[in-house]
C-alpha cells in the first residue's frame, strides 16, 4: 500500500508538468513559434550553467517554505491561504530586529535571534487564524485572506512612519553578523545562500514528524475524519492551532532568504507572491514535504 501511494504521488506531479509543457508547446505552434527552440533556451539559461542553477535554487528556497506553510495545516484538513501575510510579518520582524542588534554581535548569536524573530512573527500571525477557527469556528480561508491585507497595512504603516530609512521605503540594514553566507563557491554570482539548506532541512524534518511520529499520525487523523479522531481521544483543537502556528513559522522563515541572505533589509513588496505560489507548490507535491522540495 505504501509503495502504491508513493508511486501515485510520483506520477501525478510529473504528469501535471508534462501536460503543462505540452499545452505550452501547442500554444507556441499556434502562434508560429518553435517550441523546441524556446524550451531549449529556457533549459540552457536555467539549468545549463552554475549561475542559472543558482538562480533556480534561490527562487525555489522561499517556495519550499511557503509550500510547507500550506502542506502542514492541510494535513489537518485546513487550507492556509495566509502565506503572504505570514511571510511579510516574518520578514519585517527579522529586518527590524536584525537592524536593532549591536553591531559587533557575533553571528552565532545574531543569526538565531533573527531566525527566531521571523518564525515567531509568522507563527503568531498564523496562530491568529488558528485561534479564530478553534474558538469561534471561523473558516480559516476567510481569516487568512483578511489577515494578508491586515499584515500589509501594519507593515506599510510602520515602514512609512517608524522604521524606514530617510527617503526610502525600506528598513535599515541588518548587522553583518546576522547575514547568511552565499554559496558562491558552488554558484558564482548567484544570490543562493545558506537558507536553501535551512529550508530543505525543514522539509525533511516535517516529513518525519508527519509520517513517522505519533503527533503526525494524530494530525493526519484529524484531517481525514475530525469526528473519528475526537472519538479516539485526539484533541482536534490542539492540532488545528499548532498546525497553523507551525505553518506561520515556516512562512516567516522566508526572511532567512530574502532579508538575511539577499537584501539585508526589508522593503515594500520584497516577498510579494511567495505565499500564493506556495499553494501551487504544495498542491503539485500532494502536500508531501519531501516532494515540495522538487515541486519548488
Amino acid at each position: 500500500m505504501q509503495f502504491k501511494l508513493t508511486l501515485s504521488e510520483t506520477l501525478r506531479p510529473l504528469l501535471a508538468v508534462l501536460l503543462a509543457f505540452l499545452l505550452g508547446g501547442l500554444l507556441m505552434l499556434i502562434i508560429g513559434k518553435d517550441p523546441f527552440g524556446i524550451y531549449g533556451k529556457m533549459l540552457a539559461m536555467s539549468l545549463g550553467n552554475s549561475y542559472g542553477i543558482g538562480q533556480v535554487l534561490f527562487r525555489a528556497t522561499p517556495l519550499i517554505l511557503t509550500g510547507l506553510a500550506v502542506a502542514i495545516p492541510f494535513q489537518a484538513g485546513l487550507f492556509n491561504i495566509g502565506g503572504e501575510g505570514q511571510v511579510l510579518m516574518g520578514a519585517f520582524a527579522c529586518a527590524v530586529i536584525g537592524a536593532a542588534l549591536p553591531v559587533g554581535l557575533p553571528w552565532v548569536v545574531a543569526v538565531p535571534l533573527c531566525l527566531i524573530a521571523a518564525m515567531l512573527a509568522g507563527s503568531v500571525w498564523g496562530g491568529v487564524a488558528g485561534l479564530l477557527k478553534v474558538h469561534f469556528g471561523i473558516n480559516e480561508v476567510i481569516t487568512t485572506i483578511m489577515l494578508n491585507f491586515i499584515a500589509a497595512a501594519i507593515a506599510g504603516y510602520f515602514l512609512t512612519n517608524v522604521f524606514a530609512v530617510e527617503s526610502t521605503i525600506r528598513t535599515k540594514e541588518i548587522i553583518g553578523g546576522a547575514r547568511l553566507a552565499r554559496l558562491e563557491f558552488l554558484f558564482p554570482r548567484s544570490p543562493v545562500n545558506l537558507s536553501l539548506i535551512l529550508s530543505i532541512g525543514a522539509a525533511i524534518a516535517f516529513y518525519f514528524v508527519i509520517y513517522k511520529t505519533k503527533y503526525g499520525y494524530e494530525l493526519r487523523a484529524v484531517g481525514l475524519n475530525a469526528e473519528a479522531a475526537r472519538y479516539a481521544g485526539i484533541s482536534n483543537e490542539k492540532h488545528v492551532l499548532v498546525s497553523m502556528m507551525a505553518a506561520g513559522a515556516m512562512a516567516g522563515l522566508v526572511a532567512a532568504n530574502s532579508v538575511m541572505g539577499y537584501k539585508g533589509y526589508y522593503e515594500a513588496g520584497q516577498s510579494s507572491g511567495a505565499g500564493i505560489l506556495g499553494i501551487a507548490v504544495a498542491m503539485l507535491a500532494g502536500s508531501n514535504p519531501l516532494w515540495i522540495i522538487f515541486s519548488s
